[in-house]
């Protein structure tokens, strides 16, 4: 049965440099980048050597611990480069891409006539799978454990994230083939989350349960909507699958191609042309931010992601593999002298305190990376409750990481959180902890002592 999600807690970052709604093609990148950092908790072992010619969706490397666990080359090319770093660690693989692409040919399936284990086959095969996460752990989903149900957000409310209403337009057929094909990996059910204003292409689809949500970031964040919908407990698994994946699944079950293809949104402040680009999962980001132009090129940050959980690529890095948006932002390393003790215009803060930007509930920032403070110790101010919609205590859950009490951390909800869950506390933290790190560590124990 449906529900109707209001979220109430919460802070919305209104930024400077949303991206129009007007989408371009990237300029072709000449080497793409695939780092299996991007998937926690693998360890890779290489299949494509150095000097190996790749077509599209042939893998380059699959899972130490589960063979048949592959991960794809979003392009046809040579590999060109194995990059390690300490103790022969693989940090990326890089591959320098064919002027033109060449698919595997995986074949066109009938996804009405397959069953869960020819889906499931099917997808581990063809390096689709690591598109499915699962609640605990946020880890890829462990095929060998039915989850029991599936979760899809449609609804993006992270700061100058893509829009997903607009990337998804005219992809209603790969959606319906990907749903379809979720919905015979669970005895549960698929639910999938709009907008309640929103004009979603994944509204109306079928095998599916749809639900409206409204409220403040992060009202869109996929573990917000399973608490409310189906709250995990222990001993249980749900997947997650983000949208644009789903068209992925979906192209490669109507046409049996692995089409690594992304809309993804150029925004933030230093950008001054924020717009829409085509390209591809991997991709070099400069073929994107200097086609639309910087202002003070020397001094800004290049996020593959958003503001709040995105990576620090650098304007000569790559696309990540499970983002959608690169965001620009000026470099904050400047100090503002006495910027304590004088009124503060120009700032976001859910308090009152020297800070007036809730006298305008609308205005946009153009922020930097600056903190505005120094790290220091856990300071109790009962803030972070006021941007954490989840029935959970987040301060006494992230000491509980801090110390590595598994006892506390899974008493106190540990199985329903992923780091982007800690992404506001972190933003609003007088003590500038590092809350999604440490949110991963305690994830990365408990996986290890429990799961």
């Amino acid at each position: 049965m449906s529900k109707d999600i209001r979220i109430r807690k919460g802070l919305d970052i209104k930024l400077v440099g949303e991206a129009e709604k007007n989408t371009a093609n990237a300029i072709r990148s000449n080497v793409f980048a695939i780092k299996p950092d991007d998937f926690h908790g693998i360890v890779p072992k290489v299949i494509a050597k150095q000097g190996t010619e790749v077509k599209a969706g042939e893998p380059l490397f699959h899972s130490k611990s589960n063979e048949k666990m592959l991960f794809p080359s979003p392009v046809s090319g040579e590999v060109v480069e194995i990059v390690r770093g300490a103790k022969r660690k693989i940090l990326a693989f890089k591959i320098l891409a064919d002027k033109e692409q060449q698919y595997a040919d995986f074949g066109a399936k009938d996804v009405n006539a397959m069953s869960g284990d020819d889906i499931k086959s099917h997808l581990l095969s063809s390096g689709c799978w690591p598109f499915i996460r699962q609640r605990p752990y946020d880890v890829i989903a462990n095929p060998d454990v039915a989850p029991k149900a599936i979760f899809v957000s449609g609804y993006a409310t992270a700061p100058l994230t893509a829009d997903y209403d607009y990337v998804l337009e005219g992809k209603e057929n790969e959606l319906q083939a990907a749903l379809t094909a979720l919905s015979k990996l669970t005895e549960g059910q698929v639910h999938v989350s709009v907008g309640k204003k929103s004009n979603s292409p994944l509204s109306g689809l079928n095998n599916i349960t749809t639900h409206t949500v409204s409220g403040p970031h992060p009202a869109g964040n996929v573990s917000v909507q399973i608490a409310k919908i189906d709250p995990i407990n222990k001993g249980e698994v749900v997947w997650v699958v983000s949208p644009q994946d789903l068209v992925i699944i979906g192209e490669l079950l109507l046409t049996g191609k692995f089409n690594a293809e992304r809309t993804i949104a150029l925004a933030g402040s230093s950008v001054k042309n924020p717009k829409y680009y085509k390209t591809t999962i991997g991709a070099e980001v400069s073929s994107m931010v200097y086609d639309s132009g910087v202002h003070d090129e020397g001094n800004i940050r290049v996020i593959s992601g958003d503001v709040l959980t995105g990576e620090n690529v650098k304007p000569d890095g790559n696309l990540g593999y499970y983002h959608n948006t690169i965001s620009v932002i000026p470099e904050g390393d400047d100090y503002e002298f006495f910027g304590w003790n004088k009124p503060i215009f120009n700032k976001i803060s859910p308090s009152r305190a020297l800070t007036f930007s809730w006298l305008f509930p609308k205005k946009k920032y153009a922020l930097n990376t600056n903190t505005n403070g120094e790290h220091r110790a856990f300071v109790v101010t009962g803030s972070y409750e006021n941007v954490f919609p989840l029935d959970i205590y987040p301060l006494q859950l992230l000491k509980a990481c801090v110390v590595n009490d598994l006892d506390a951390m899974e008493q106190l909800g540990m199985y329903e959180v992923a780091p982007e869950d800690f992404a506001l506390t972190e933003f609003i933290c007088p003590s500038k902890q590092p809350h999604q790190q440490i949110v991963r560590e305690g994830l990365d124990l408990m996986l290890k002592e429990i799961g």
